[in-house]
């Protein structure tokens, strides 16, 4: 689809900065509240003097910042597109300064020129959006009591044991409680994903993988978007960061192919731990590993390997919509 009109905007914490191309190119600039109602009495507004259906609403992505523009959007069924903040800097060329409203050209400029690769936001399923939500107050959690736990060990032996006594056991009743509401948070989500055939599915399919667990599954499923949000496996280990690219230059700059430094450290950090447990259990990946190392392969080099063959597999197994056998082995190169 064509749009003949693009708008772009900047989005922070109170408010939104738009700026509107019209199909002759002409510029117009606004600024609204970032509120539900504020945004959509403004589009409802701008609607009577332009096509909303074919117009492209394109915004930074901004994590929950977003949320209330991207509830109206869908309520009013507007195309609006969420691009990564990298991939527009990279390509509005150089810049010497800065302010939200010129940010909101620059994004309104860069939907213009590149619409053919614009994503348009649809309602997710409500189970996913839930799980998403509950995954991120886990990790939250989990940073907090790794906190705690750290000040209990830190401090023993290094102050006076009285005050050490108290102070310890006021953590360990943080730690506690904190461990508490972990668990509440796995049993909602263990909940959900029962009660969702299709997640329950992926989410038993990704685990019967040696080295897949619980939490690597949950992630993959959500950065997924339940498998709908990358074509292939290998798109997903990019923007996992296992996926190795060369770097060469005429015929002088050649360098061995490596990972790029952009890439989703939480994930990359999940299957790097994957990846150490698929090698240690029997079986093909560490039939693969020791085999690697042992023709002379650097270590590091063999466990990436073994990360972008898990992604490629779980990958396979979602496609042909069933569990990882023994005598279903994808060959291992």
């Amino acid at each position: 689809m064509q749009f003949e009109t693009v708008i772009g905007i900047d989005v922070s914490k109170l408010s939104l900065d738009l700026a509107l191309i019209s199909p002759d190119g002409e510029v117009e600039s606004f600024k609204v509240e970032n509120k539900p109602l504020s945004i959509k009495r403004f589009f409802k507004k701008l609607s009577k003097t332009i096509d909303m259906d074919h117009t492209l609403i394109c915004a930074e992505h901004t994590g929950h910042y977003g949320y209330p523009l991207r509830k109206v959007c869908l309520e009013l069924n507007l195309s609006l597109w969420l691009e990564g903040g990298a991939e527009i800097k990279q390509r509005s060329g150089v810049t010497r300064y800065k302010n939200d409203r010129v940010d909101a050209i620059r994004i309104a400029d860069y939907a213009k020129r590149h619409q053919d690769k614009a994503k348009i936001q649809t309602v997710e399923d409500a189970t996913l959006e839930a799980i998403r939500s509950l995954s991120s107050e886990r990790e939250l959690f989990i940073k907090e009591r790794a906190k705690y736990k750290t000040h209990i060990k830190d401090l023993k032996g290094f102050m006076d044991e009285e005050l050490y006594k108290a102070r310890s056991r006021r953590l360990k009743k943080q730690v506690e409680s904190l461990s508490k509401l972990i668990k509440d948070i796995d049993q909602q989500i263990k909940t959900l994903l029962e009660a969702n055939e299709t997640l329950s599915e992926q989410k038993a399919i990704l685990t019967s993988i040696d080295g897949i667990g619980e939490q690597v599954a949950l992630h993959t499923i959500i950065a997924t978007g339940a498998f709908t949000k990358f074509g292939s496996g290998r798109k997903f280990a990019c923007h996992v960061g296992v996926a190795p690219f060369a770097f060469e230059s005429g015929t002088s700059q050649k360098s061995r192919r490596k990972v790029s430094y952009r890439a989703n450290i939480h994930l990359k950090t999940l299957f790097h731990m994957a990846a150490l447990s698929a090698v240690k259990m029997k079986g093909e990946f560490r039939d693969y590993f020791e085999r690697k190392v042992a023709e002379g392969k650097n270590k590091m080099t063999v466990i990436n390997a073994v990360r972008a063959k898990l992604i490629n597999r779980i990958f396979a197994l979602i496609r042909d919509n069933r569990k990882h056998e023994i005598n279903y082995n994808l060959p291992l190169a």
